[in-house]
């Protein structure tokens, strides 16, 4: 199938791709030629129940998250080539757009700062650059940060600290508080994320 632009939805850990695929049907008005796409992570979630992980949090901290993401690269990048490919787009990549939540923001982030995507747009949610430097992003890649102000799982101040150093970096990036949201989506994020995808994939 061919599709003349791609979102891929990243989701967070312990969920499933179904959790974010109904942001694609509200979106749909405004992104009517575009496809939708929410893969479920490539590892089962290593806490119990039936959700997914891009990599463990079990014992994560600053000191090695960065060593986790470096980990979780090869299989991220089957998923996510594999979706591409399949619609495609592989010799398209502004035709494609990464949207995030919480660890699926790190991920995107991180496809983002190492220079392996340069995608048209990502939108992180919630998320935080854990990338270990040196960061090379794509300056053609439109970057929206999103995280609500009373996160109490990841500070927004992780996402303030990211569009600094992605812009230090050279990367197109910017920012959105949202006040009083916690570690969610919400309705106006949500329709904030719609219209900067429909600017840049137009």
């Amino acid at each position: 199938m061919s599709s003349s632009s791609l979102v891929i939805f990243l989701h967070g850990v312990g969920a499933n791709g179904a959790d974010l695929a109904p942001l694609g049907e509200h979106w749909r008005s405004l992104l009517p030629a575009a496809a939708f796409e929410a893969p479920d992570a490539p590892f089962a979630f290593d806490q119990g129940g039936r959700g997914r992980q891009w990599f463990s949090i079990a014992g994560v901290n600053a000191g090695n998250r960065g060593d986790r993401i470096r980990t979780a690269r090869g299989a991220f990048d089957t998923v996510v080539s594999g979706l591409i490919a399949a619609h495609g787009l592989s010799e398209r990549l502004d035709r494609v757009a990464f949207v995030g939540f919480s660890q699926g923001s790190i991920m995107a982030l991180d496809a983002l700062a190492t220079g392996r995507w340069p995608v048209a747009a990502i939108v992180a949610f919630a998320g935080r650059l854990a990338t270990p430097e040196p960061l090379a992003p794509s300056p053609a890649t439109r970057t929206l940060l999103i995280h609500g102000t009373a996160d109490p799982v990841i500070p927004a101040e992780e996402s303030q600290v990211a569009e600094a150093a992605l812009k230090a970096a050279g990367a197109d990036v910017s920012l959105s508080l949202q006040p009083n949201v916690g570690h969610t989506i919400g309705m106006e994020g949500a329709a904030l994320a719609a219209g900067f995808l429909s600017r840049v994939l137009r």
